[in-house]
């Protein structure tokens, strides 16, 4: 977050759109909340309910893609199918947030056809909820997420190439 808000600074003459798209702790909520229109990885009902929260203090509406898990990954967030649906309601009744669709990541190690199933789901999942979008595919991944139905691909290692990113605790 800290080297995005760095970004619109430097970007502030140009008219543009932020996503954030990333793990979101529950301490960061409120400034992602101001910094970006659209939030790509709300993990948890609780976690909407947090957003929603702080949207509603800080006068904002930010779009919602809800983070869903359809395969085992103890890397990876997000709600199993099954708990997305059983807090639908709850979900669709908070205020200040438009729920605008469905994001997942596939588990390292699927083949192509594996993924391609997974993708499939998540739109699928996303067609009976009535949601318009659909966060899914990265740079490796991205065909068979388009193929899918993909409307929001993550393609940053595509575009700028691999970065460094330290490891926690590393100084």
């Amino acid at each position: 977050m800290q080297e995005a808000v760095e970004k619109q600074a430097l970007l502030s003459d140009l008219k543009l759109q932020w996503h954030f798209i990333g793990r979101l702790q529950r301490n960061k909520v409120r400034g992602v909340v101001k910094a970006f229109s659209v939030i790509h990885s709300v993990d948890s009902l609780a976690l909407a309910e947090r957003v929603s929260r702080i949207a509603v203090e800080e006068g904002c509406c930010p779009d919602v893609l809800l983070q869903v898990k359809f395969r085992e990954d103890p890397t990876k967030g997000g709600m199993e199918p099954s708990e997305l649906l059983s807090a639908w309601p709850q979900l669709c009744a908070l205020p200040s947030l438009r729920l605008m669709g469905l994001m997942t990541m596939a588990p390292l190690g699927l083949e192509g056809e594996e993924r391609q199933s997974l993708f499939v789901e998540c739109r699928s999942l996303a067609d009976q909820l009535g949601l318009p979008d659909c966060s899914m595919g990265m740079s490796g991944d991205w065909t068979e997420a388009v193929a899918a139905g993909s409307t929001w691909l993550r393609l940053g290692s595509a575009v700028f190439g691999q970065r460094d990113v330290p490891k926690p605790g590393a100084g």
